[in-house]
């Protein structure tokens, strides 16, 4: 009995400090995890480069094309500036430096103007930018560019082969509200008489559309795309039909030529028939 009762107390003696042991790691263990995480924030906040960028690089070159082909020809007729004030501007997008250090050699050839790396696509171009030469980018408040794409239509620059199903109206009207404002800060109807064109060109030309109704389509007024487009068939055409005039031409005169010979053969020979 007394056997019995002692090696009990043996069991319940290790059970004891097999628990106390266990309590001590997990202890240790979660004491490690809470400084690591600590030293992970510290090292966060300390360390420049681990800030990452949350702004959508192409979003961001989506509303840049808007702006330059639906927007610039226009702006550059008037010879209007835009203000320092108008989001805008080419030097209010933070990517603006490395996307003009692109080269596009062909289809497949990418090189980066910086270090003169080549890539197969663009795709891994804008990684090695990131990874690479992220100090080029000013990730200052407002330089963003993604974030005005509701107001410019991004989606439809980004060719989205799936449209929506159904019109959100709170979303429309957001989107419009976004538009107008920026037709107010760039072009202030108060600015003079260029000021105030484009302000009602800015509006029909992007924000009319910002409306729960189909037939309304955005950029109504065209852009640099469509002229360059125009331009490039009328070439083309030229090109095409250039050559086959000259060739029209080219035959006629010969048979012509070919034809004044043979007449002045049956002439001769009805010549010297004549006297016989």
């Amino acid at each position: 009995m007394l056997c019995c009762a002692g090696h009990l107390a043996s069991l319940l003696l290790f059970a004891l400090l097999s628990f106390s042991s266990l309590l001590l790691v997990v202890g240790s263990h979660q004491d490690q995890e809470f400084r690591e995480a600590v030293g992970s924030r510290i090292l966060l906040q300390t360390n420049p480069d681990a800030h990452e960028v949350h702004c959508s690089r192409e979003r961001s070159r989506a509303a840049w094309e808007a702006i330059d082909e639906y927007l610039m020809p226009f702006v550059e007729k008037e010879k209007y500036e835009l203000p320092s004030k108008c989001r805008l501007r080419p030097d209010n997008d933070m990517f603006r430096e490395q996307e003009q250090h692109k080269i596009h050699f062909d289809i497949n050839e990418w090189h980066c103007g910086f270090c003169k790396k080549a890539f197969r696509a663009e795709k891994f171009l804008d990684q090695h930018f990131e990874n690479r030469h992220k100090n080029l980018v000013d990730n200052s408040e407002g330089r963003c560019m993604a974030d005005l794409c509701g107001a410019l239509h991004c989606d439809l620059m980004m060719q989205f082969k799936k449209p929506k199903s159904k019109c959100n109206a709170a979303a429309a009207t957001r989107n419009r509200h976004l538009c107008e404002s920026l037709a107010d800060s760039c072009f202030p109807v108060n600015q003079g008489l260029a000021a105030s064109r484009l302000h009602e060109f800015f509006l029909r030309q992007f924000c009319d559309a910002h409306i729960c109704n189909k037939g309304t389509k955005p950029f109504p007024k065209g852009g640099r795309k469509q002229t360059n487009r125009f331009y490039l068939a009328l070439c083309i055409l030229t090109l095409i039909l250039l050559p086959l005039f000259y060739l029209i031409v080219f035959l006629h005169q010969r048979e012509m030529r070919k034809g004044t010979q043979d007449l002045k053969r049956f002439s001769k020979i009805g010549q010297k028939k004549k006297p016989s």
